[in-house]
């Protein structure tokens, strides 16, 4: 409850604009790794000193959003900034900055099919990119991941598929396997996608590892978050006992709520002090 209420009270502070404000731009960049795409949109939180330390080099966070969403949703319905900036005024995280992703338009998934190369596009060219255009402080130990639903779902697979890449990743409600989902029962291109999530599903990956992938995964700093009436629920706890029968450390959060943004609000706000706590690390 402590806990809700110090969130409550920094959201309101930060309406009322009492301290130093980072800033937001949903803009585009270069696109040539996905089939008829030329342009990429993304949005970008850079924190409040950016804009006047203009040699500081700050971590980065890649926020992923879920199924049917928008890069702008981090903002537009988690107050991404507002939550930022307080936690930061409040001394509560270190100042970074923050990379939402576009993974909706033109196909809805953040992995390759034959004809969509999503995970060459992230890292092959919208991870440089970002590390070209923004001041982002090299290695590991400075990138995390993180995202909600299908989003959630595809930083654990990152994390499983490239954990040289990332410090933290931060899984909510992580759609992990195909499940019957009513919005999708009209999509002609549910059926391809929803293979390539059980292609892809971590949980198969984690149990049939090498020795020495476990050995990768070790050096991931896990953290599932996922609500007691959320449909993935299930699946997150098959996640869990994976990792618990390869002793691959984590940390799991189960809280009362489902599948939405009341459950990913304080969620993100969790999410961003558990990255900025293990900065460096």
């Amino acid at each position: 409850m402590k806990k809700y209420i110090v969130f409550y009270i920094v959201w309101c502070l930060c309406c009322l604009h009492l301290f130093a404000q980072g800033t937001v731009s949903h803009t585009t960049m270069p696109c040539t790794l996905l089939k008829g795409i030329t342009e990429r949109e993304y949005t970008v939180y850079l924190p409040p000193s950016y804009g006047q330390d203009t040699v500081r080099t700050y971590p980065v966070l890649y926020l992923l959003h879920g199924g049917g969403c928008s890069n702008t949703d981090w903002e537009q319905y988690g107050g991404l900034s507002h939550l930022s900036d307080s936690l930061i005024a409040c001394g509560r995280i270190e100042e970074m900055i923050v990379v939402c992703p576009e993974a909706n338009k033109g196909n809805m998934i953040w992995f390759n099919a034959p004809h969509w190369r999503y995970e060459d596009f992230f890292f092959s060219e919208f991870m440089p990119y970002i590390e070209r255009a923004y001041r982002v402080k090299p290695g590991k130990a400075y990138c995390s991941v993180a995202g909600f639903s299908m989003g959630g779902g595809a930083s654990v697979v990152y994390g499983v598929l490239h954990p040289d890449k990332f410090n933290v990743v931060y899984g909510m409600s992580s759609y992990l396997r195909s499940q019957p989902l009513e919005f999708l029962k009209n999509d002609p291109s549910a059926p391809w996608r929803q293979k390539l999530v059980d292609d892809y599903n971590p949980i198969h990956t984690i149990a049939e590892g090498t020795e020495s992938d476990v050995t990768a995964w070790r050096t991931v700093r896990w953290f599932i978050d996922c609500g007691d009436k959320d449909f993935t629920y299930d699946a997150n706890i098959d996640l869990i006992a994976a990792f618990r029968k390869r002793a691959i450390p984590y940390e799991l959060r189960i809280k009362g709520g489902g599948h939405d943004w009341n459950y990913w609000r304080p969620a993100l706000c969790n999410a961003l002090i558990y990255v900025s706590d293990n900065i460096g690390k």
